[in-house]
């Protein structure tokens, strides 16, 4: 099956409600469509995942932040434009449109440009945003190759070769003042990123 299929028949099993596999710049990861409640509810059953941990998600471009976030703070267009597309998931004040599972009811939500052209193809095909978490049971390594890949009750798999692996993205928390390195991953962030 040639990429281009795969990505056509990827996009209509998330937009069905479906789960999918996928490479990104860091590890293999579990993606559906991130505005649907009940999708989301498969990712977290299927993971193992415990409801009080929100899920990352990626989006095609910037633009359509506007349309997902509350604010958008100078400090996280600076990281935009110094690391996206990247492995770096900023944290955002969520608006009203993310089911409150994904969120885990922070009222906050991650999301991150992937560098990852199969990522990239994939979500703009889809054109909603899709989870990005890692496809592992939680507590297990993340799959950098689809032979590592253990999770059960998935649609579909989108193989693309061995990722990165190794180190997950950075994540940042722009909500707060200063904003707050979650997660130090595959992007160092020095404080002249941050201000």
């Amino acid at each position: 099956m040639k990429i281009g299929s795969e990505l056509e028949k990827a996009a209509e099993i998330i937009l069905r409600g479906g789960l999918v596999i996928y490479p990104t710049e860091t590890f293999y990861a579990l993606g559906a469509n991130a505005l649907n409640k009940e999708a989301v509810e498969k990712v977290f059953k299927v993971k193992k995942r415990s409801l009080s941990k929100p899920i990352s998600v990626i989006i095609a471009n910037r633009t359509w932040l506007k349309e997902l976030v509350v604010e958008i703070p100078e400090v996280a267009i600076a990281l935009m434009e110094k690391f996206w597309p990247g492995a770096l998931t900023i944290i955002f004040k969520a608006n009203f449109k993310w089911p409150s599972n994904l969120t885990a009811g922070t009222g906050k939500v991650g999301i991150r440009l992937s560098s990852h052209p199969i990522a990239q193809n994939l979500v703009s095909w889809v054109n909603v945003p899709i989870t990005a978490t890692s496809a592992n049971i939680s507590g297990q390594p993340p799959p950098s190759n689809v032979k590592s890949i253990s999770l059960n009750r998935i649609n579909f798999i989108i193989s693309g070769g061995s990722t990165p692996g190794d180190i997950p993205s950075t994540i940042i928390d722009v909500t707060s003042i200063p904003p707050l390195i979650l997660r130090e991953g595959a992007i160092k962030l020095r404080s002249p990123d941050l201000f």
